[in-house]
């Protein structure tokens, strides 16, 4: 049984702004130093699947960066646009679909597109897996092993059985307090949700007409004038109405309480780097606890990230900051209020400020 890799690719990383733009976003940017972030998944996933049956779904917007970025990797016709965001319920299902329609049943294994890996070879492991258990006609999700009682991540609650790889999930918890993380990672009982998901295309397109039938009759529709020269006009026009829903909540939730998902949990050096506070996952700190990226100089500074693009960054007697400059903004933040980097950019939306954007 063939399996097609999909990476989830239309986010707009507003958390990193301002080097994440619309028009180029975090998973377009080289923040490890190495290469851009997807290319970085197209790399690793291509040990399970081969580069020529890997699809990115990203929003419309994106496109064009996207191929350019993606060059020579795969196939332009892989990439998928999305006309606008519909959540990962729509755009799992619209990959889906155009699987189904143009290649058949075969393994689909989803993952995000802006996740940092640190160890290729244990997460391929990991993923041989997870593809072995989806053959068995079950929805499979990749847990992460937590190290610390993390309230930014949903955990997943399983059932561990002895020289299994694939185990029982008991449910899904969304992001906890901190008293309720801690007694998690105590049970011993939970993985951090990597959204990261591996089930036969047939298998999901059923799970779409059982639990979200109103969203598979609207893939439905897209998937009749896949191939036709109709087939732009239907997704821009039917796309748009599909239910703002995820993946957890429409279907794997109510899945997990029927039985039907397991979690493969791993180690393999994962962290979803969300904002820029997460920066020392990807660079080395120095003996303040800085991380320095582009030119710049630092005295009497402590714990501070600094991203310079252009210009010289000089700092004097400050800690616990976050600055980032590009060739048109500085933004400046304490780390403790990386999160809300992204309220800067609902701000600037509605002031209509489109050129920093």
């Amino acid at each position: 049984m063939n399996v097609y890799g999909v990476i989830m690719a239309g986010g707009g990383g507003t958390r990193f702004w301002p080097l994440s733009r619309q028009n180029k976003p975090k998973q377009l940017l080289n923040l490890t130093g190495k290469d851009l972030m997807i290319n970085e998944a197209i790399d690793r996933l291509s040990f399970t699947a081969p580069k020529k049956d890997i699809f990115i779904v990203t929003n419309k917007t994106q496109v064009q960066p996207m191929l350019q970025a993606t060059h020579g990797r795969i196939f332009p016709d892989h990439i998928l646009a999305e006309p606008s965001g519909r959540n990962t319920a729509a755009c799992i299902g619209y990959a889906a679909m155009q699987i189904w329609k143009n290649h058949g049943d075969g393994i689909m294994v989803v993952t995000p597109s802006d996740a940092f890996i640190r160890e290729t070879e244990l997460f391929t492991k990991a993923l041989e897996a997870a593809v072995n258990a989806a053959k068995q006609n079950k929805l499979v999700t990749i847990g992460i092993a937590p190290t610390y009682p993390s309230t930014a991540y949903g955990y997943i609650k399983y059932k561990k059985e002895e020289k299994v790889q694939a185990c029982p999930v008991i449910a899904f918890r969304e992001k906890p307090d901190a008293d309720t993380a801690r007694s998690y990672i105590d049970s011993g009982l939970y993985a951090w949700n990597s959204g990261m998901f591996i089930w036969k295309v047939s298998l999901i397109l059923q799970m779409f007409q059982k639990y979200l039938p109103d969203i598979y009759v609207n893939l439905c529709k897209i998937g009749e004038a896949m191939g036709t020269s109709d087939e732009y006009n239907v997704i821009e026009a039917v796309y748009p109405l599909i239910r703002k829903i995820s993946i957890d909540y429409g279907i794997m939730e109510p899945c997990a309480a029927d039985g039907d998902v397991l979690v493969v949990p791993g180690e393999f050096g994962w962290n979803d780097v969300g904002s820029w506070d997460m920066m020392d996952v990807l660079h080395q700190t120095d003996d303040e606890g800085n991380i320095a990226v582009g030119d710049t100089l630092s005295i009497d500074t402590k714990d501070t990230t600094i991203c310079a693009s252009g210009r010289l960054i000089a700092t004097v007697g400050v800690e616990n900051l976050i600055i980032v400059e590009t060739k048109d903004v500085v933004m400046v933040c304490p780390k403790e209020r990386a999160q809300d980097v992204r309220l800067i950019v609902e701000k600037l939306q509605m002031e209509r400020r489109r050129e920093v954007l």
